[in-house]
């Protein structure tokens, strides 16, 4: 028998609503939802919400973060399925020219039909989720069926990648190395409040999200606080994201940027071992146009450890930036 959620059940639900990739509805990227679909394990708003509703608690079971009660399972497939990024990178894996995805002020019709598109019909899926084998039947109750078994097909395969392939290939075949990033300091970030901001910093490296202290009332905060990240066989680039925390509202973002750290890796797998060489400069991020970069990122060899020193221009934001160090460390250290 279900049991509905404790208030560490809701408080679990809180936790996952603030990480960041959460903080904007999955569907229109409107900020601060306050509404979830529990079987498919998205945040999403009010305006897309309403369209949620309309396909059928068999497609989209919608549940308010703050009014509803919430069963211990709801809760579970939520944490389970960790929210927007890892929905999203399935539901949204292939969107094909001609579909755009709605902006927060989008019409509803174009809400609708994307929604549509995406859950009920999984017109995005990657490939191999694609349930097609004897779908002749183009009949409600067929559809209703595809829907509601996809869903469970989707939990599956996160359940099948999450608990049992991880503990056994941690360190082997999922992560090439670690990536520790030193968060140094920022200079004359952007006003949020009043007269200055509470800033902290999220990054973002694949399904992994981190994130630093928060520093009251300092545009020109000194953190040295390390994060740390595992860096997976196919990792892109690391997202870089600087918010305001406040308390009684979402938090605002003061600015943001990429984060290459292929030049890093490169010249790291280049040389090896780094402790038999001396201190040495052994590649270089280039600054260019369409990075965030201030000056050329030099990467060293300095006492036996691979390290980059980069500084950013924050993007998107009228002003700010960041002084970070990156240190790459191999799976057998």
């Amino acid at each position: 028998m279900s049991h509905s959620a404790s208030s560490s059940g809701k408080r679990r639900i809180r936790d996952l609503l603030s990480e960041s990739d959460n903080r904007v509805c999955a569907d229109c990227g409107a900020p601060d939802p306050k509404w979830a679909s529990a079987n498919i394990g998205v945040f999403i708003c009010l305006k897309c919400c309403d369209v949620h509703r309309s396909l059928g608690t068999h497609v989209s079971k919608v549940l308010s973060v703050t009014l509803d009660e919430w069963e211990d399972e709801e809760v579970d497939s939520m944490i389970e399925i960790g929210g927007n990024a890892s929905a999203n990178s399935i539901y949204e894996a292939f969107i094909p020219d001609g579909s755009s995805k709605p902006g927060p002020d989008a019409s509803h019709e174009h809400r609708m039909k994307f929604i549509r598109s995406k859950y009920e019909f999984q017109e995005f899926l990657k490939p191999s989720l694609r349930i097609t084998s004897g779908k002749t039947s183009s009949s409600k109750s067929s559809s209703s069926y595809r829907s509601s078994s996809l869903s469970t097909n989707i939990i599956d395969s996160f359940r099948t990648n999450s608990s049992s392939q991880k503990p056994q290939l941690e360190g082997m075949v999922e992560f090439i190395g670690l990536l520790k990033v030193t968060i140094k300091k920022g200079t004359n970030l952007a006003i949020r409040d009043m007269m200055t901001s509470d800033p902290y910093v999220v990054l973002t490296l694949g399904q992994q999200t981190v994130q630093s202290a928060v520093m009251k009332s300092n545009l020109n905060p000194v953190w040295n606080e390390e994060l740390m990240l595992s860096v997976p066989h196919d990792y892109g680039s690391v997202k870089l994201q600087v918010f305001d925390y406040d308390t009684f509202s979402a938090d605002d973002i003061m600015g943001e940027a990429e984060i290459d750290i292929q030049p890093l890796i490169t010249s790291a797998m280049a040389f090896g071992d780094p402790e038999m060489f001396g201190d040495m400069q052994i590649g270089k991020w280039l600054k260019s146009n369409d990075n965030a970069l201030i000056e050329d990122s030099i990467i060293n060899i300095a006492d036996g450890k691979v390290k980059q020193e980069v500084q950013i221009k924050l993007q998107n934001v009228e002003s700010g930036e960041l002084e970070l160090d990156l240190e790459w460390l191999p799976l057998d250290q």
